[in-house]
């Protein structure tokens, strides 16, 4: 009689799951906070509401890191894409005024490999902590045939808490307000497949290259700033605010624009950073402003009245204002 096959024989090993989830125990419960019910290990994750709102308003949000992903995996340096996962939605959350609450991930792989996948959810957790949410669950997933052994994906998803009153922003945005501009820590999370295919395909970079006085991989893979902090210290002084993500400060800023209002930007006044003037050489003008953040990674719409409260307090700058005419972004 042939030998009877294992599930480990067909790709999956269970052990190495279960060492995994034991390895990741201290990351996950160094995130919690006193809302989170129970432990590591149930079958969903458990959160208590938080007290004080009239009309609490749960949002959710949703994404992954992109092909920012594959340098990493090429790399090996896997200890920044997890604070990526996390930044991309727990941004997208303020924009909305929710505070984030929690966050749970989602990690599929070819071959698990512990110590890989122990990094990962490390610096998943360490975005957890800087944007001061929750990591309440998570799905780790071995699937051989759909991925190469090397290979793995991640998506994230978040949930944050607002009141019902407050989350239409909109309707707040007028003319006369003005344009504050909160750096970025680099490329963020958008327009990876372009950065690869100038540096790699048509330049000839390696990851090894120097560039600004540094290996080139390192500033690929500077994680995308946590923009929460900041949210929450500025609330009762921002009108409105919008997450520069793909498609850059041209198709991001108008979402929070009334029909009637225009984004006027001083376009000398934006402080760009030296991988955005140096793919600038390359790259036709326009498609580096809906491609990239530029080094803008967040704009908060605020009245004159409290721009300096906020710049003394934060690095946001003064970048322009609104005024009246067709919604858009005009770059003067």
């Amino acid at each position: 009689m042939d030998k009877k096959i294992s599930y480990k024989d067909a790709g999956v090993d269970i052990d190495a799951g279960n060492s995994f989830i034991d390895a990741i125990k201290d990351d996950v419960k160094s995130t919690f906070d006193k809302n989170v019910i129970g432990g590591i290990g149930s079958f969903a994750g458990a959160y208590a509401l938080p007290s004080g709102y009239k009309e609490p308003i749960l949002l959710s949000a949703t994404d992954g890191v992109g092909t920012k992903l594959k340098i990493a995996i090429e790399s090996r340096k896997l200890d920044t894409v997890g604070i990526d996962l996390v930044a991309m939605c727990v941004n997208d959350l303020i924009c909305n005024w929710a505070t984030p609450m929690f966050f749970l991930d989602y990690y599929a792989t070819g071959k698990l490999i512990p110590q890989d996948a122990k990094e990962v959810v490390s610096s998943i957790a360490k975005g957890c902590q800087l944007s001061e949410c929750a990591l309440i669950g998570g799905e780790t997933a071995e699937m051989p045939g759909m991925y190469s052994e090397n290979d793995f994906d991640l998506a994230g998803f978040a949930v944050g808490i607002a009141e019902r009153s407050q989350i239409d922003r909109v309707s707040l945005v007028k003319e006369g307000q003005v344009l504050l501009a909160l750096p970025s820590s680099g490329v963020h999370s958008n327009g990876y497949s372009l950065v690869r295919k100038l540096f790699f395909d048509k330049l000839g970079y390696n990851y090894d290259s120097e560039f600004n006085g540094k290996p080139l991989v390192e500033t690929l893979l500077t994680p995308t700033r946590i923009y929460v902090k900041e949210f929450k210290a500025n609330q009762d002084k921002i009108v409105a605010l919008a997450h520069i993500t793909g498609g850059g400060i041209t198709e991001n800023l108008p979402r929070v624009l009334p029909e009637n209002i225009k984004a006027v930007i001083k376009e000398d006044s934006i402080k760009t950073l030296p991988i955005f003037d140096f793919m600038s050489q390359y790259v036709e003008e326009e498609e580096m402003k809906r491609t990239f953040n530029m080094g803008v990674g967040m704009v908060w719409v605020v009245e004159p009245d409290s721009v300096d409260a906020i710049v003394s307090n934060t690095d946001a700058y003064v970048i322009g204002e609104l005024k009246s005419g067709a919604k858009g972004v005009e770059f003067i």
